[in-house]
C-alpha cells in the first residue's frame, strides 16, 4: 500500500465518522474534549483533585460516543478520565421536537 493510498483511506474513514458523529449528536448533552480524545456523553461528572500542587481533572462520562478512527465500536457505557492537561466541557442545546 503506498502512501497515497493510506492518506486516501485514512480521509474516507475520517469522513465517515465525521457523517456518525452528525447522526448521534442529538442523542447526547454533552461535549467533552480532552488533549487525546472528544466525546459525546449524556452524564458528565468532573472532580479537580489537587496533589501537593500539582492540579488534575478527573471525568466520569455516562453513556458516551468517543471519537475514534480506530474503535471497532464508539459507543460506551462508562469512560473514565485523567488528564493534567485542559478540559472543555459543553452542554449542547436542548433537541427540539
Amino acid at each position: 500500500m503506498s502512501s497515497e493510498d493510506l492518506e486516501r483511506y485514512e480521509a474516507d474513514i475520517e469522513l465517515q465518522l465525521y457523517k456518525e458523529y452528525k447522526d448521534v449528536s442529538p442523542m447526547f448533552s454533552y461535549v467533552v474534549e480532552t488533549e487525546r480524545r472528544f466525546y459525546l456523553a449524556n452524564e458528565v461528572h468532573q472532580t479537580i483533585h489537587d496533589n501537593g500542587g500539582r492540579t488534575y481533572v478527573e471525568l466520569e462520562l455516562r453513556d458516551a460516543w468517543v471519537w475514534d478512527m480506530y474503535r471497532t465500536s464508539r459507543f460506551v457505557q462508562s469512560v473514565r478520565i485523567v488528564t493534567f492537561k485542559d478540559v472543555n466541557i459543553e452542554e449542547l442545546p436542548p433537541k427540539e421536537l
